[in-house]
């Protein structure tokens, strides 16, 4: 009789509510591809092929996470150069119907607020009300509700298992949900290079909420302009200094068919904890698709905007870790990677530019 093969997947958590915060970060499409391995998982959502967005779960996060490759479950092991890339296994899920399964007691929803102020409407917590929801404290509104194992409270634990059962061993009410899973399909890669990036900055992620927040939903275009630190040189020491400056640092500027609004921002460090940038920069985006990362900037603590010279926008926002495990040294914090292309990439503005000489050279021919 054979042996029973093992799950690939083995994972568990006592507090669902950081792992369904991450996913609602790249819920803006209906289905997610799932890439397992042996250091924790990756979920990617790609949309209209200009927009993808990464949460990279890491497998510390878990308190309990197995991974079995699949290429070693008949006992042969593969020795080849591309032994971490073998050593994966991926499926797509839809990621609607797992959130809902995550939240079928009501308990996954995490205190992370909406708006930009937190002052969101809470209701109000009974004394004698025992759950996981969020009180009416106006602190915490802006916030991802971490693991806290210390915690009175009851909360929803989770066995995640992908193909093989897990073991039952939690007390009280327990719900099992079996989701169909597919095969994945080739999903967009823009591979963003830093070598080629002509902007990075680093900033609190409570700075570009807010920018997001105010802007009003009708514009359809959102425009990031930025220039290099202008400098002039002393005479007498004949090292550079900084002088007034005379264009924007970092601008933010939004536009629709009903007006617009420009945002700028200082080189402080109490706004932009890190600023290079090697040349002037203006790239537009739609703004709906920058949108898209509100959920997540709402959970992370900080914001890494980099572009590279071809205006491929990479927005990495850094979660915080779960509490109880910030100061342990071991935890590696999620982190959510969305990845936007252009309005218009030089490449066609390059092609409607030679088209429009042609077809000039063209009437003064005729």
């Amino acid at each position: 009789m054979p042996a029973e093969r093992p799950p690939v997947l083995t994972a568990s958590v006592h507090d669902l509510r950081y792992i369904a915060a991450l996913l609602r970060g790249v819920n803006f499409h209906k289905r997610a591809t799932v890439t397992v391995a042996k250091q924790g998982m990756t979920v990617k959502v790609e949309e209209a092929r200009t927009i993808t967005a990464t949460a990279w779960v890491f497998a510390d996060i878990f308190d309990e996470y197995v991974y079995n490759p699949e290429n070693t479950l008949d006992g042969d092991v593969m020795q080849t150069s591309q032994e971490e890339e073998i050593e994966s296994s991926s499926f797509e899920m839809p990621l609607n119907t797992v959130l809902d399964c995550l939240n079928i007691f009501g308990t996954a929803a995490s205190s992370t607020g909406s708006g930009s102020g937190g002052g969101g409407k809470k209701g109000w917590k009974r004394q004698a009300q025992d759950s996981d929801r969020d009180s009416g404290d106006e602190n915490e509104g802006n916030r991802i509700e971490p693991l806290n194992p210390n915690a009175s409270e009851k909360h929803t634990g989770m066995r995640l298992t992908y193909m093989g059962p897990g073991a039952e061993d939690a007390t009280g009410p327990t719900t099992t949900c079996e989701i169909a899973t597919y095969e994945p399909e080739p999903y967009l890669d823009f591979g963003f290079d830093p070598d080629n990036q002509v902007l990075k900055i680093i900033l609190k992620s409570s700075w570009f909420r807010d920018a997001l927040s105010e802007l009003d939903p009708s514009y359809d275009k959102l425009t990031f302009i930025s220039n290099p630190p202008e400098t002039s040189e002393n005479p007498t020491t004949g090292r550079n200094r900084n002088q007034t400056q005379t264009k924007p640092i970092l601008r933010i500027k939004a536009g629709g068919n009903f007006g617009s609004t420009e945002m700028d921002y200082p080189n402080d460090r109490d706004v932009l904890e890190s600023f290079e940038c090697t040349q002037s920069v203006s790239f537009s985006y739609r703004f709906s698709h920058i949108a898209k990362s509100l959920r997540a900037v709402q959970s992370s603590t900080k914001t890494s905007l980099r572009i590279d010279n071809d205006g491929l926008l990479s927005l990495q926002f850094m979660m915080p870790p779960p509490k109880g495990k910030e100061d342990d040294g071991e935890s590696s914090a999620a982190y959510i990677d969305f990845q936007v292309s252009p309005n218009f990439p030089p490449w066609i503005e390059r092609l409607f530019l030679s088209l429009g000489e042609c077809l000039a050279l063209d009437d003064e021919i005729i």
